[in-house]
């Protein structure tokens, strides 16, 4: 998580512009995200967003829930930074700097939201941090994640490679594809199976736990306690 960390400190600054280049169909995946969130739009709402980058997502909330107060949170002060910028005419939204395994919350939560964050863990970690999100959430809160994920088979991981490696071709070289994004996702992304993901949410005690969206190597899924 280190390196992790490091990489997200140095590219702040070029995020936004750079996760449009790296992540196929970024928009719509987070709308389906947003979009899911049970409520109603005026409803006053508490929301946690975990690994908050540079505020994409908490701003996303708060344009269709602007009732809602937001707790931000990553564990890289570059990306608090532009996030704080960001969402400046807001004054409902609290910043923390911190690794979001680290985090202690109880029953506060209406929605815990996350993106392209989680698939950092080691997989052994996936289903302590699952119980944990439980424990943030109010009874009937819900719990969505947008993220990396694995296929069921080597043949659906290879075309979801295939396809990851097709898009980044739109906007970098070969080269610098196979000598920076592909080490990178092997050395820093731990990404697991999707169905895998579904059954351990609902082993932890998630209910109506579904697919929202879903494009070969990236997905949105969830439930609600």
């Amino acid at each position: 998580m280190k390196q992790v960390k490091s990489h997200f400190e140095e590219e702040a600054e070029i995020f936004d512009e750079l996760i449009k280049t790296l992540i196929p169909y970024y928009e719509d995946m987070i709308e389906s995200m947003i979009l899911a969130l049970p409520f109603h739009q005026k409803e006053k709402i508490n929301v946690l967003d975990l690994g908050c980058g540079t505020g994409n997502i908490s701003l996303k909330v708060k344009e269709r829930f602007p009732n809602a107060r937001i707790t931000s949170v990553d564990m890289a002060k570059n990306m608090i930074k532009i996030a704080k910028q960001k969402l400046a005419s807001y004054n409902d939204i609290e910043f923390i700097i911190a690794d979001v395994r680290d985090l202690e919350f109880v029953d506060e939560f209406d929605a815990v939201v996350s993106s392209l964050a989680l698939h950092h863990l080691h997989h052994p970690e996936k289903k302590p941090y699952y119980h944990r999100i439980n424990r943030f959430l109010k009874k009937g809160g819900v719990f969505y994640n947008t993220d990396n994920i694995l296929g069921s088979s080597p043949h659906l991981n290879q075309l979801y490679m295939d396809k990851w490696i097709e898009f980044l071709l739109k906007s970098h070289t070969h080269e610098e594809i196979d000598s920076v994004w592909i080490p990178k996702h092997r050395e820093e992304d731990f990404p697991a199976p999707l169905m895998d993901h579904i059954h351990l949410l609902e082993e932890v005690g998630f209910k109506e736990v579904d697919v929202v969206w879903k494009s070969y190597m990236f997905g949105v899924y969830g439930g609600k306690k």
